[in-house]
Order: structure tokens, then C-alpha cells, then sequence
């Protein structure tokens, strides 16, 4: 496949030859050449790497059905409540509503997904299951990994160790845990099932934190201590992780340093939080970090829309970057930083100014987009997108290619 006149990462007008998943070489555009075999026209567009989300909740969306306002109330436990009592009567079955989300995401640019899957003793492995079959759906579309995830704590009900145990025996690929000092009370106890499963499964662990300050930072050491110890190093990843960087400036930097030795990552959902740690910091530091749109329109959040292009403008406004160095960072970070953490074949950000993925031997993953440069692509956030997954055409103008 040969994809004509596309500028990568905004630079010169290039031609870029594929050989089936991999980036052969790209040259100069040339408008007098006569290639042979398929040809994409990128009608001078930027070349990007195509989008991670390492962060969604596949199996609460909402999205595609009727918009309905918002009755959730604060705290993780009231939320998940409300989730539990609305999920089942939703306008249309839960396989459908993730099968449609997954693919409206794909159809954007997203072509690597971890996924949430919640399994607890309301919807035992329902939800899993609706996750498993959207995976299987689009196989050639897309990466999708799937995380066993105790929404409702591992503890606080019993019979939850066995539906997590069991969505590991059917494929889950990594094992979540949350909140484990403010959810279930027992922080030992909750990190011991967490990496004991990890271990027993040979799965790697993404902790969910939501709790402030001095607490927040209590858990994730504990995280790192057992990460040490286990010779776990690459295989954990913080999600939001909002207040790591609200006590102190000595805290934050021990923490950035511990996880760039132990190569702990980092996902992000661009919250608006001051208190988390700097996205530059962490990103000089190599520590992996991705991005992800956390719900989608689902009984959570009324926020969500499977446009990771949207979902970077917010991770570039909430961090107020202005320059087009940092706009362009977020964009890496959505892309190739997210791609590092499903992967360790692909190579975490080495700086701020690091925007790889474009080169000969690299995975052909990519989304063609309209834009001046990258960072004006995310302000405008064109719809003339083209999407290839493994070196195919996957989706064009926002709708997926049958073949």
C-alpha cells in the first residue's frame, strides 16, 4: 500500500509505503509517480499514529441511545449504586450498546482499547461478557484488552474473588483494583487479592485511584512496595491518580522517580484537578503515560463522546498548554503513550518533544486527519479522517470500511 501526500506529524508533504502491518519507508511526495497496487490519498492531510484509549468503560456506555439526565450522586459507591440500578433497563441489550460504542470509537481513530469490565455479585460476568463479544466483533479492527475490574470493591461483598477469578480464567488480560484504603477499608487485604491474581494469572494490574491527598499517596506506595517486591516492573499502571501531586513538591517528584524506575504507567482522563502530577514531569521522567475517555455518556458521566481527538483537546486545556509543543506532547500522549502501555514493543515518550510512531519499521496504526499543523488539528478537530489498523483501511469519514 502506498498512502500519497500526507504530511507526518505536520512536517513535509510525504509518501509513505506500508508492507503489511509495518511502515516500509517514507519519501518525499511525488506528484508525478505512477504507484502500482492500493493506494490511499491523503489529499495533503497530517499523518498521525492512530489513537489509545487506555482508559474506558466499554461496559456502561450509553452511548447511541437517548440522552437522559444525569442521577448519580457523589462518591464512587453512591455512583456505582446508581449504575446498578439503571444498567439492565437501558433502551436496548448491553452487547449492542458496547458493540456500537467500540465501533463509533474506531470509526474516530481509535485503534487500541483497554476496557473496563466490571464483575461483581450484581452482574456476576454480564458485563464481561458483553465486553469479550465487542473484542471478538472487531478482531481486525482494532486491539482491544480487557480488564477484570471490582467496581464495587473486592471485600465489602462476598463471592467477588470468584466472578474475578473466573473473568480471568475466560481471558481477561488484566486485573484492576480501587480505592483500596476508602473503598474497601482493608488496604492489605484488597493489594493482596489484586497481585495475588496478577501472579497467580500471569496478568498485569491497572489500580484505580480516586483518594485524596496524603491517602492517595499511602495507597500507591503500597502499590509500589508489593511492585518491588514482586518483580512486577512494567507490568502496573495508576489510573487517574487525581491528587498524587497535591502535597507536596518533594512528594511528587519522589513518586514521578519511583515510577520511572520501577516503570509503573500512568492513564489519564484529563480531569480537572489541579492536585495531579505534571504531565511534562512525568513525561520527561519516560514515565508511560496514556490517555482515555474514562464513561461514555453512561450513568456515570453525561460526558463522552468515543472522539479521542475531543477527549486530547481537554487533556491540552485542563493542563493549560498553550504552546504548540505541549498541544502536540497531549496528542503523543493519546497516541503512541497510550500504545506503550498495551505494549512494551512500543517505546515510551522520550521527552516533550518526542513524536514517534512514524517511522520506517513501525506498526501501521494511523489516522489520517485534516489540520494545519497537529496542534491545530486538536483545536478544530476535523472530521476528514481516514483510519488504518495493521496497514488497512479500517474506517473513512467516520464510518467503518466493510470488506
Amino acid at each position: 500500500m502506498l498512502i500519497r501526500d500526507v504530511r507526518p506529524w505536520g512536517g513535509e508533504r510525504s509518501d509513505v509505503e506500508l508492507s503489511g502491518d509495518r511502515i516500509a519507508a517514507i519519501r518525499p511526495h511525488d506528484p508525478g509517480a505512477q504507484p502500482t497496487g492500493e493506494v490511499v490519498e491523503g489529499r495533503g492531510r497530517l499523518l498521525l499514529p492512530s489513537f489509545s484509549d487506555v482508559h474506558v468503560h466499554l461496559d456502561s456506555t450509553r452511548i447511541g441511545l437517548p440522552f437522559r439526565p444525569h442521577t448519580g450522586g457523589p462518591g464512587v459507591w453512591t455512583m456505582m449504586l446508581n449504575d446498578r440500578r439503571n444498567w439492565r433497563t437501558a433502551e436496548v441489550p448491553l452487547e449492542e450498546r458496547v458493540a456500537g460504542t467500540l465501533e463509533r470509537m474506531i470509526a474516530r481513530g481509535t485503534t487500541r482499547v483497554r476496557s473496563y469490565a466490571q464483575v461483581d455479585v450484581d452482574c456476576k460476568l454480564e458485563k464481561f461478557d458483553a465486553v469479550l463479544a465487542a473484542k471478538e466483533k472487531f478482531a481486525g479492527l482494532a486491539d482491544v484488552q480487557i480488564m477484570t475490574f471490582p467496581q464495587a470493591g473486592i471485600l465489602r461483598e462476598k463471592g467477588t474473588v470468584e466472578y474475578l477469578e473466573a473473568s480471568l480464567e475466560a481471558g481477561a488480560e488484566v486485573i484492576g483494583g480501587i480505592d483500596p484504603c476508602s473503598l474497601d477499608r482493608d488496604p492489605k487485604g484488597h493489594l493482596d487479592v489484586v497481585f495475588g491474581l496478577a501472579e497467580k494469572y500471569q496478568v498485569e494490574v491497572d489500580i484505580h485511584l480516586h483518594e485524596p491527598g496524603h491517602l492517595g499517596v499511602f495507597s500507591t506506595d503500597l502499590v509500589l512496595e508489593r511492585t518491588r517486591a514482586l518483580g512486577m516492573q512494567g507490568k502496573v499502571t495508576m489510573s487517574h491518580a487525581y491528587e498524587l501531586g497535591s502535597v507536596s513538591e518533594s512528594v511528587s517528584r519522589r513518586i514521578i522517580d519511583d515510577f520511572a524506575e520501577l516503570d509503573v504507567a500512568m492513564a489519564t482522563v484529563a480531569p480537572p484537578d489541579r492536585g495531579q502530577l505534571s504531565l511534562v514531569a512525568l513525561t520527561e521522567a519516560g514515565v508511560r503515560v496514556g490517555l482515555g475517555e474514562d464513561g461514555q455518556r453512561d450513568y456515570w458521566s453525561p460526558y463522552g463522546n468515543c472522539d479521542m481527538l475531543d477527549r486530547t483537546w481537554q487533556l491540552a486545556f485542563t493542563n493549560n498548554f498553550r504552546r504548540d509543543e505541549l498541544i502536540e506532547m497531549s496528542l503523543a500522549v493519546a497516541t503512541v503513550g497510550g500504545a506503550s502501555i498495551m505494549s512494551h514493543d512500543v517505546a515510551r515518550l522520550a521527552g516533550v518533544a518526542d513524536r514517534p510512531g512514524l517511522s520506517a519499521g513501525d506498526r501501521a496504526d494511523l489516522l489520517l486527519v485534516d489540520g494545519e499543523t497537529p496542534a491545530s488539528a486538536v483545536m478544530d478537530r476535523g472530521t476528514d479522517r481516514t483510519v488504518l489498523h495493521d496497514g488497512v483501511v479500517v474506517a473513512d469519514q467516520s464510518a467503518l470500511v466493510h470488506r
